[in-house]
């Protein structure tokens, strides 16, 4: 599998690229809200780059696109615009987040203007099937998700299942059930960066209980005393232990293969200057020197998640808004192929030392 980084403008590379030739989208794009008056996050991207992405996709593919609370709306709508099916939204909640808010004095003191900013919303968009989910798999090997790739943890987990066609109540208590054991649990639509503050929010608990009424399915979590209830037996316990989790990107992270670099304060927290606001006790926050100084890095592990759950084996990731190659990096690690497109010509040389480390870590061609 080979890996590379496009200079130029996304919308005219894309162009470029031949129908139906990638396996995956996976993308964090600008959010358009002017990041610190960052001329490239001045809006969300068109409607026309995305029916771009579309049409390079094979048919089922999937489209993972990073967004910010107050547009994820408008990213959203217009990836839909394009010709996607809207499948879900995966949110990364983290507890690390500073508010930026314009705080009132006098009279109005403790009033403000921003909540604490607590997660990111990940649009999950698929391209039409050609035929039944099966078939499309079948025929382009997309269309489907990772899910025994992606399951959280490594503790054994019970599952029990009805048999199709099992008449639910017609014998003794347990027949109509199959049961396997699985290492992991389903991944699920949360992401967490596994802080004490969100780890907080999740009492713990063990999984909750089934009901099967009748032929037509089943009945999360009801009180119905007739049919009696059945326990589905997930068999785990904990909190957020049940969700996959995963900090904001580290400086060592953000920094590998990029030895040769010269370093520059970063511009991640959004704040100018060469201090950061005073800590608590009251002493000063430095501005961090990073080698990778693009604002918006997301970390390698939540990448590689990402890219798994949606390509498939021996797939090529396609990211048109590669940074400084988060994505790129991930999807090396992870044994894909890798097509990154960038705009700014100072993140492209970020992205391809990235990615060409990756691509030594793996022994894999970096066509750069």
């Amino acid at each position: 599998m080979s890996a590379r980084v496009i200079h130029g403008d996304c919308l005219d590379v894309l162009k470029t690229l031949i129908d139906a030739s990638v396996d995956a989208v996976v993308t964090d794009p600008p959010y358009g809200l002017a990041f610190m008056g960052k001329r490239w996050d001045y809006d969300v991207p068109s409607v026309e780059i995305w029916a771009e992405c579309l049409r390079v996709l094979k048919p089922g593919g999937h489209l993972l696109a990073f967004a910010g609370t107050r547009t994820q709306h408008r990213m959203a709508v217009r990836i839909e615009d394009a010709g996607f099916d809207i499948r879900d939204m995966i949110a990364w909640v983290y507890g690390s987040g500073f508010p930026k808010s314009h705080n009132l004095d006098g009279d109005w003191n403790g009033w403000g203007t921003a909540l604490k900013p607590a997660l990111e919303p990940i649009t999950v968009a698929r391209k039409p099937l050609m035929g039944t989910v099966t078939a499309n798999v079948l025929e382009y090997g997309t269309g489907a998700i990772n899910v025994d790739g992606c399951r959280v943890g490594s503790d054994p987990v019970t599952i029990n299942t009805f048999n199709n066609g099992a008449k639910p109540f017609g014998g003794a208590v347990g027949e109509p059930y199959t049961s396997r054991t699985q290492v992991g649990r389903w991944p699920a639509n949360l992401i967490h960066d596994g802080s004490d503050g969100v780890t907080a929010l999740f009492p713990d608990t063990k999984s909750g209980t089934a009901v099967r009424r009748n032929s037509g399915g089943n009945t999360f979590g009801g009180d119905n005393p007739k049919p009696p209830m059945q326990d589905m037996g997930y068999g785990d316990s904990g909190s957020a232990a049940r969700f996959f989790y995963c900090a904001k990107a580290s400086k060592a992270d953000r920094d590998e293969g990029l030895q040769g670099f010269e370093g520059k304060k970063s511009q991640s927290t959004g704040w100018s200057g060469d201090s950061m606001p005073l800590r608590q006790d009251g002493t000063e926050r430095k501005m961090p020197v990073n080698r990778n100084y693009h604002p918006t890095v997301k970390p390698t592990d939540l990448m590689r998640y990402l890219c798994r759950l949606v390509t498939p084996p021996n797939g090529t990731v396609l990211d048109p808004f590669a940074g400084s190659g988060s994505t790129g990096k991930a999807a090396v690690l992870e044994g894909f192929g890798f097509i990154g497109i960038e705009r700014e010509a100072e993140y492209v040389a970020i992205a391809e030392a990235r990615i060409a480390d990756a691509c030594e870590q793996r022994g894999l061609f970096h066509a750069a």
